[in-house]
């Protein structure tokens, strides 16, 4: 009988397929009759819970004081409350900050080199296109000087702003030849 047996266990083995429909079977049920079908329990005894397991909490807390019981007040309504000082407050002086010494940025002068293949008016127009701050009557006496002394100051810059103007005005077509020159400055520097 033994060997009988093991071999109806061995032909009686489930498939993976009949596996997961059996597992599927019993989810099913166990959501159909609830959580508490499957909770181990006391045999004849109803799955009931109370409500601290269910996660309320526990019970309020029972006030001090009595549903009518009279406190003491000791401030009428409407009166104002005084409230005494007993020691005085030291204000403190305001810091003071020290003071930031500042230096300007050092400016640069836009020279215009002078050269005698220059056409005048293209020159004026294009110092006056590409300095916005320089007029067409500065633009003619910082040409005229040029030609005359080799260079002219055309005006002061702080150094990224002149160096782009140089470079603005090499790219002209024909060039326009200018160079950088650092502001002196007074006070010892």
């Amino acid at each position: 009988r033994t060997s009988n047996t093991t071999q109806q266990k061995q032909n009686k083995r489930l498939t993976p397929t009949q596996m997961m429909t059996r597992l599927t079977q019993v989810l099913c049920l166990a959501a159909f009759l609830g959580a508490n079908a499957f909770a181990p329990s006391r045999f004849g005894v109803p799955h009931t819970q109370t409500a601290l397991q269910m996660g309320a909490g526990a019970a309020p807390a029972k006030p001090k004081i009595e549903i009518g019981q009279k406190t003491a007040v000791t401030q009428k309504v409407g009166q104002k409350s005084v409230v005494k000082q007993t020691h005085k407050a030291k204000v403190a002086e305001p810091v003071k900050r020290r003071e930031h010494k500042t230096e300007d940025a050092p400016l640069y002068k836009v020279m215009l080199i002078g050269d005698e293949e220059y056409d005048q008016t293209h020159t004026i127009e294009r110092i006056c296109d590409i300095m916005e701050d320089v007029d067409e009557g500065q633009a003619a006496s910082v040409f005229t000087q040029a030609q005359n002394g080799g260079k002219a100051m055309i005006a002061k810059y702080p150094f990224e702003h002149a160096e782009l103007y140089v470079e603005q005005l090499l790219r002209s077509d024909p060039m326009i030849f200018s160079e950088l020159e650092e502001e002196e400055r007074m006070g010892g520097n």
